[in-house]
């Protein structure tokens, strides 16, 4: 979720009710550094509490000092990430790396536990490979360090985001640690957001890539674990009004120059299963204002009524 969940998007997750959001990772060197960007992920806003931020790194001391640093954004919970499978992170010994190194994993967790006063989580693989699945011993290692609840995702690092999601792992975590679990791996409606906690008995759901271009997923999820209702997807129209308001407050928070260049792959979200969405989003790759943007959202609609 690394360039997707800014505060633009998680505000708009809040608003179609996320009940707890989880920022983009932040480098804990380049926290420790004082580094410009990593500051900037760091921001929480008033607007989408409850909310984490994620911090990566391979060094129990820099680790500790980046999640004390972070303390000034006053975030509710510190996440530590030992999922992300992209070669930038992991390559360099953080991330889901971490999962091949237990004690490590362990001594990081501790030494941030004890450098914060709010709440520790962790978030994990099921484990580096196939032949290494350790997510059991590793959830039970970061709860005796402190962890306040670990999130597991169902895919090994060597799967990247290849199905199947092992669901039975997730199962085995949440068995194993009296601290809460939450499940995260392809839940992308409330059929599978309800298939995850009955399948693991888990305590809460993590939707990631199931809310790009979908933010309303939260409240399809939410509306079918409360009563069984399957709500539609909202019409087109009223998606691009969605896309808007998104891209809007995406330019405000971060400028017109790099909020419209980032909208290219959030707008190829929001139309993908529209009608003509491939010419789309070869139109897509060319905006360069909020106003193209505008009368892309025009097109879309119009050919979704079968106006050409």
């Amino acid at each position: 979720m690394a360039g997707v969940a800014d505060r633009s998007f998680r505000e708009l997750c809040v608003g179609y009710g996320a009940s707890y959001v989880v920022g983009e990772m932040a480098s804990s060197k380049g926290i420790s550094m004082n580094d410009k960007k990593s500051a900037q992920l760091l921001y929480i806003s008033p607007d989408e509490r409850p909310a984490a931020v994620q911090i990566f790194g391979d060094e129990p001391e820099t680790m500790a000092a980046a999640a004390a640093a972070a303390m000034k954004y006053e975030p509710d919970i510190i996440d530590i990430n030992m999922g992300c499978p992209a070669p930038k992170v992991a390559g360099n010994g953080g991330g889901c790396a971490l999962m091949k190194d237990p004690r490590l994993a362990q001594r990081i967790t501790a030494a941030c536990v004890k450098a914060v006063p709010v709440p520790v989580t962790v978030k994990m693989r099921t484990g580096w490979d196939y032949d290494s699945v350790n997510a059991v011993e590793l959830s039970k290692r970061c709860e005796d360090a402190g962890a306040a609840a670990i999130t597991v995702h169902g895919r090994t690092r060597q799967q990247m985001y290849a199905p199947p999601v092992n669901t039975d792992i997730i199962r085995r975590v949440k068995e194993s640690v009296s601290i809460p679990v939450i499940g995260n791996g392809d839940v992308t409606d409330g059929v599978s957001a309800l298939l995850m906690l009955k399948e693991t008995g888990c305590d809460m759901v993590m939707v990631g890539r199931g809310a790009l271009g979908r933010p309303w997923i939260f409240s399809l999820i939410n509306t079918y674990l409360a009563d069984g209702t399957i709500l539609p997807e909202p019409p087109v129209g009223e998606r691009m009004n969605v896309l808007l308001k998104h891209i809007e407050k995406l330019c405000e928070y971060k400028g017109d120059y790099i909020g419209i260049r980032e909208a290219r792959k959030h707008a190829s979200w929001y139309i993908r299963d529209v009608r003509g969405a491939a010419g789309f989003r070869a139109e897509i790759g060319a905006i360069s204002s909020m106003e193209q943007l505008r009368e892309l959202t025009k097109k879309v609609i119009d050919a979704e009524r079968g106006q050409h």
